[in-house]
């Protein structure tokens, strides 16, 4: 049984391919089409899962769309009415466009795709069972609780509840515009970032303030009420409105001028502070419901998505101080991994077949062997030189303080590169942040980069004692290791730490292991291969691309070490032929 699993009704628009109750191949439209956080019809993504997976349309048995554009309807309706004057956008974007536009274009695709012979069922599957139950049915949990935070899916904004084997329960939903997600993306506006794409910005930038300074006056914008029910003043906001500012005067009248999105534009104190307290709340208000979930449900372990699920600080604090033994997010805890939770919700839920699959290993995307790779540099006219030791080489060359550009096996689903498609630096040197930031990333100063660490390595550097494979709960860094790892170690002391598992990863595990016998530290700076503003690279030719036009050292492609030297001169020829391999490989 073939179930193609789709999510393009919001943003990151994701297709997967579930075959006989096993997570095959999933991918996001981001990564062929290099637009990031692709809101397109995954046309793409679909050719490229189905190549990977080995199968044609007619193998396909059902289709899986990870959002029910008719739930609530009529609330939304109701809303819309009530709100008439100042919601000319919030119909346009609710009724026409999701109800109507996206189903057409589903619709346009479906039928010449599928032909006039083999049409496969369709299921529209609710946004936040596609998040939070879908993502329970991949968790390596018999039973769990479950909890799903985002701005809004259909109508909903939260999910609680519980889960055992393929049932579950749901304690309680919160509606638009009650909504933790719609809040901090305001505040991401505030500081001069672009809501609902930068709200990670937002998280690493509040360390720099201090949350008391706003933290009694965030408090009574929004907070969890006793009956776990989420509370607005939404005199503060311009959201539910769907107003392109999301905050009202009201807000500007209390925090001050709000920051330029000029990305030159400086950072105020006020702002610092904003971010702070915004975060600081907002991780409170987690707690609190996950608190109340490990008493009322009595699980051990509790089960997270949706987009607020990737503020990995709050992740952090839910396992230190929530009560529950871990915490399970998919490495796609937005909505591209809704694709493979609707998929999943529909295998074990709708078509009541078993359980029998962990999601352990995110290297779900595209691969490309040796020789594939090999015919491409052949193609692009550059030197290379083949490694059999090529982890042992990379090490060498990552000691002596080059940043490398490392590019291996199947591709990563989610936001974080987690060892296939990775910028990677020596973390021991004080410098290296600021040189990868200058160099290739281009991002701002105050960001953090990530270590990855073997999981049995752990101990000796983080404050952490749970698995991180997905690198989503953020830990913090032993004192006395702090000075040893200044490259990943943010100004508060902590990490966003990988854990690396030689079963899920040997390679990655073995370089870890390599660059200590050189340095004495088993860690490495990891961060995703691309520059800002643009996505985690899919293909080598991406690869390529991204190495000659930024201050990459080295580019390790599977065996293959590349330099710039000789090859800088090529890079037309590069840049030439992988426009044309990519034009190819679309069609």
């Amino acid at each position: 049984m073939n179930i193609l699993g789709l999510n393009f009704y919001y943003h990151d628009s994701t297709a997967c391919i579930v075959s006989d109750g096993h997570l095959v191949v999933a991918i996001e439209e981001e990564r062929l089409t290099r637009k990031k956080h692709a809101t397109e019809f995954p046309i793409h993504a679909i050719d490229k899962c189905l190549q990977v997976a080995g199968l044609t349309p007619a193998n396909i048995d059902y289709i899986a769309i990870s959002v029910d554009p008719t739930l609530s309807l009529g609330k939304k309706m109701l809303y819309g009415l009530r709100h008439l004057r100042r919601s000319r956008k919030f119909i346009w974007e609710e009724m026409m466009m999701n109800l109507f536009w996206k189903r057409r274009r589903f619709s346009n695709w479906y039928r010449p795709f599928f032909g006039e012979g083999h049409k496969p069922p369709v299921h529209y599957v609710p946004h936040h069972l596609s998040h939070v139950v879908g993502t329970f049915l991949i968790s390596p949990y018999e039973s769990a609780a479950l909890l799903s935070v985002d701005g809004s899916g259909e109508w909903a904004t939260t999910f609680m509840g519980k889960a055992k084997g393929t049932g579950y329960t749901c304690f309680r939903q919160d509606y638009f515009p009650m909504s933790l997600g719609a809040v901090y993306e305001a505040a991401t506006q505030f500081c001069g970032f672009i809501p609902n794409y930068d709200e990670g910005k937002t998280m690493g930038l509040a360390p720099l303030g201090n949350p008391q300074n706003y933290y009694d006056k965030v408090s009574r914008m929004f907070w969890i009420n006793d009956d776990l029910s989420i509370g607005v003043d939404l005199s503060y906001f311009q959201y539910q409105t769907y107003s392109p500012v999301r905050y009202s005067s009201k807000f500007v009248e209390v925090f001050g001028t709000p920051r330029s999105k000029d990305k030159r534009a400086k950072f105020e104190q006020h702002h610092l502070d904003v971010a702070a307290a915004f975060q600081l709340h907002l991780e409170e208000c987690m707690l609190k419901i996950a608190r109340s979930l490990h008493t009322t449900t009595g699980e051990d372990y509790l089960v997270i998505s949706g987009g607020v699920a990737l503020n990995s600080v709050a992740n952090g604090r839910i396992v230190r101080e929530s009560g529950f033994k871990d915490i399970y997010l998919m490495p796609a805890a937005g909505d591209n991994g809704t694709a493979i939770g609707a998929a999943f919700y529909l295998y074990n839920c709708i078509l009541k077949s078993k359980r029998g699959f962990v999601h352990k290993d995110p290297f779900v995307g595209g691969s490309y062997s040796n020789k594939e790779i090999e015919m491409i540099i052949s193609s692009c006219k550059l030197s290379a030189t083949y490694y059999s030791n090529i982890e042992e080489k990379t090490a060498e060359i990552l000691h002596e303080g080059k940043i490398v550009g490392w590019f291996q096996g199947g591709m990563e689903i989610g936001p974080r590169s987690l060892g296939n498609r990775s910028i990677l630096a020596d973390p021991t040197l004080k410098h290296m942040k600021d040189k990868v930031n200058a160099e290739v990333k281009h991002r701002e100063a105050f960001r953090p980069f990530a270590p990855s660490c073997p999981i049995e390595d752990v101990p000796k550097y983080f404050e952490q004692h749970v698995a991180d494979p997905f690198m989503l709960k953020v830990c913090n860094v032993l004192p006395g290791k702090r000075d040893l790892v200044p490259a990943i170690t943010h100004v508060d002391g902590t990490a966003r730490l990988q854990t690396i598992h030689q079963e899920t990863n040997s390679r990655f595990h073995t370089l870890l292991k390599e660059f200590e016998k050189l340095s004495g530290v088993p860690v490495l700076l990891n961060t995703s291969f691309n520059i800002m503003g643009e996505p985690i690279v899919e293909s080598p030719y991406d690869a390529l691309r991204c190495f000659f036009t930024t201050g990459l050292d080295v580019l390790v492609l599977g065996n293959f070490i590349i330099e710039k030297n000789s090859n800088q001169a090529e890079f037309r020829s590069v840049n030439a032929q992988s426009n044309l391999a990519m034009a190819d490989a679309k069609g």
